[in-house]
């Protein structure tokens, strides 16, 4: 079911004592504020586990950075479906863009993913977007497109529905850079009517589709006033439990 969500990625920062504070912090504000949306977290895997230990009542999401297409075996240093299954996460982001840039997956293996994670009854955040040469040469429409194809095109209707999409347009991620909500809610609306051509409208309605490009305190509101845009995958924000309430205020 469609619903507002922000999402913090912690990417590979804060060492444990450090993550721990930043987790009772989110417990203390969850408890002491009304939120308009869902709060969800990507620590490090490391902190999986503090994680569902703490939120041992659900009041913030769990979600691993990443997760293998290969259900087990020989792959050091990969974390499987199973075992976040076995933890109780909730999801796995798929397909982040520094995964794509420096570790080389494309959309086929996110397919393989989002497959495997829904298999398992986890939530996949599968992330897409344009770098700054394909939108300078007004390529951004098709690229997306053709990234939703490959990764979900595969996946039924029922399937679909479970999925969540972020749009990160790659050239406004930690660049201080960010597209503006028009340009936002173009791709947003791009990119669910991409699912609508495939799966029909009412399928398509149902997706939440968050914007993940340097989402700010300051710009969070106007960003999730677009009709398209659910929420956010938000990055150094997320690291600072003012900025990142800040922008969870967004939707109030």
């Amino acid at each position: 079911m469609r619903k507002n969500i922000v999402a913090g990625n912690w990417k590979m920062n804060k060492n444990v004592i450090e993550a721990q504070q930043l987790m009772f912090q989110l417990l203390e504000y969850k408890k002491n504020n009304t939120s308009n949306c869902e709060i969800w977290i990507a620590p490090p895997s490391l902190y999986l586990m503090m994680a569902k230990d703490l939120y041992e009542n659900n009041e913030i999401g769990v979600f691993s950075q990443d997760m293998s297409e290969h259900e087990s075996g020989a792959y050091t240093g990969e974390i499987s479906a199973d075992m976040l299954e076995s933890i109780d996460a909730d999801g796995a982001l798929i397909g982040h863009s520094e995964r794509r840039q420096y570790h080389g997956e494309t959309d086929s293996h996110c397919n393989r993913k989002i497959k495997l994670a829904l298999d398992k009854g986890l939530i996949p955040v599968y992330c897409n977007g344009e770098t700054l040469e394909q939108r300078k040469a007004g390529q951004h429409l098709e690229v997306v497109k053709n990234q939703t194809e490959v990764a979900l095109f595969t996946l039924s209707a029922e399937e679909i529905k479970k999925v969540v999409i972020a749009y990160e347009p790659v050239w406004a991620i930690g660049t201080g850079e960010t597209a503006s909500p028009e340009q936002a809610q173009e791709i947003h609306a791009h990119i669910r009517n991409t699912i609508a051509n495939k799966y029909g409208k009412e399928v398509a309605d149902e997706i939440s589709i968050l914007y993940g490009g340097s989402v700010k305190p300051e710009n969070a509101k106007e960003i999730f006033s677009q009709p398209d845009i659910d929420g956010g995958l938000i990055g150094g924000a997320a690291l600072k439990i003012a900025d990142f309430a800040q922008i969870i205020e967004g939707f109030n």
